[in-house]
């Protein structure tokens, strides 16, 4: 048999080593990690550029705050998601109770009360109510499929709570993620598409009640043929439909003008002329287009941009920082981060598809679906294609508690790819 020398040795030791460095650099899911880090990188330098006339200095606390979730998200990809079930209702109930303590202690700002003060830091539960949340709805709908209609009250109680809680802070952008999260992960859990349809009409009812109320005679008659044709108990289904449409059509009136603020019904209405009030309710979205608008093709360069740095635009550390990426970096770098958010929800999406079980995969969804939804909200909402809701640029936005929750979303979410590589390589 043939010895070998200890050179040869050294370097099948070497080899195997430089194997295992390969091996290890190979499970890291670049974009999953790539995205979320180079948003944060160019976030910081758009947010020190819209406080360079400011008389204080925190950008550095985006990156500070994005190192402390990194390392919370590394922690969490290394324990299988499975782990956390045991867990959900002690983090839910916890998430509820927070929830409630914003109404009795929060502190207010812009108009709504969602902050708590915990030893100088002011912490925003209803951010991290959507983990919360997310994780009981996975585990609810892996076990209870909606196969009848009677199994949407599971789902729908355990969002609803929540919802409800954000609802009256008053926090309208959250509470509109919260239904888009509850939506799509019944969708992907497999409820049929019409009784989604169903779930979702009487939203679109309140718009139709207070835009065209004559169309009204056109989509209740819809929805109850609907109702007839998929749901099982016909008749019982078409009453409770047309009754909840009824409902909804006659109460929008009264909601309008007593259930939300002004300030809420403002910014509701205001992105479809804004300029009907240039100086008060649509300056918010008259100078952020006209900031985009001016970046042009290339932009004005980073820490370059003139009204970012005038500070003509309220806000734009925080829910207008496309503003400032806009102006700053053109039609090229707008185009570019749009792009990674599309390439990351690309990756969540096929994440969901390899996962193990079906509570990773919903999870994964949840989280795809509550990144996804505030990214085409605020960007519709910078560029005036929608009304101004208060929901942050995930990884752009400066905000401590947002950008914690993102990065804890990002750890559960390479959880799942981590071990979708692990069955990939053995099995």
């Amino acid at each position: 048999m043939a010895v070998l020398s200890p050179r040869t040795r050294r370097g099948g030791f070497a080899g195997r080593g430089l194997l295992r460095r390969r091996h290890r650099f190979a499970d890291i899911d670049w974009i999953l990690w790539g995205v979320p880090l180079g948003l944060t990188l160019i976030a910081g330098i758009l947010i020190a550029s819209t406080q360079r006339q400011a008389n204080y200095a925190d950008w550095y606390q985006h990156w500070v705050t994005a190192a402390v979730g990194m390392v919370v998200a590394l922690g969490l990809a290394r324990v299988p998601l499975e782990r956390y079930r045991s867990w959900q209702w002690p983090i839910y109930t916890a998430m509820v109770i927070s929830l409630i303590a914003v109404r009795l202690v929060g502190t207010s700002a812009l108009g709504a009360q969602s902050w708590i003060n915990i030893g100088g830091f002011y912490v925003q539960p209803s951010e991290f109510a959507k983990i919360g949340a997310i994780l009981l709805l996975a585990s609810v709908l892996s076990r209870y499929p909606v196969e009848r209609p009677v199994d949407l009250v599971r789902p729908v109680a355990v969002i609803g709570l929540p919802w409800l809680l954000v609802f009256v802070q008053p926090d309208l952008g959250t509470s509109l993620v919260f239904g888009a999260m509850l939506l799509v992960m019944l969708f992907w859990a497999g409820m049929p598409l019409p009784w989604l349809v169903l779930l979702l009409s009487p939203v679109v009812t309140a718009i139709v009640a207070g835009v065209l109320p004559w169309a009204l005679l056109l989509w209740i008659p819809l929805m109850g043929l609907l109702a007839w044709r998929s749901l099982p108990w016909q008749r019982i289904g078409l009453t409770i439909v047309l009754a909840v449409q009824a409902i909804f059509a006659i109460a929008t009136p009264w909601l309008w003008e007593h259930g939300l603020k002004p300030h809420q019904r403002e910014r509701l209405t205001m992105f479809l002329d804004p300029s009907q009030d240039p100086l008060g309710g649509g300056y918010h979205l008259l100078q952020s287009t006209v900031g985009i608008g001016s970046g042009g093709l290339w932009g004005t360069g980073l820490m370059q941009g003139l009204l970012t740095k005038l500070r003509f635009i309220p806000e734009q550390h925080t829910d207008f920082i496309f503003s400032a990426l806009g102006e700053e970096t053109g039609f090229l770098g707008s185009t570019l981060v749009v792009a990674s958010f599309a390439l990351l929800m690309a990756r969540l999406l096929r994440i969901a598809g390899q996962a193990r079980s079906d509570y990773e995969s919903l999870v994964v969804i949840g989280i795809g679906t509550m990144l996804m939804f505030q990214v085409v909200v605020n960007i519709n909402m910078t560029i005036g294609l929608g009304p101004i809701t208060g929901i942050p640029l995930p990884w752009l936005s400066y905000g401590r508690s947002a950008m914690l929750v993102n990065f804890i979303a990002l750890g559960l979410c390479a959880s799942v790819s981590r071990r979708n590589h692990a069955s990939q390589r053995w099995w």
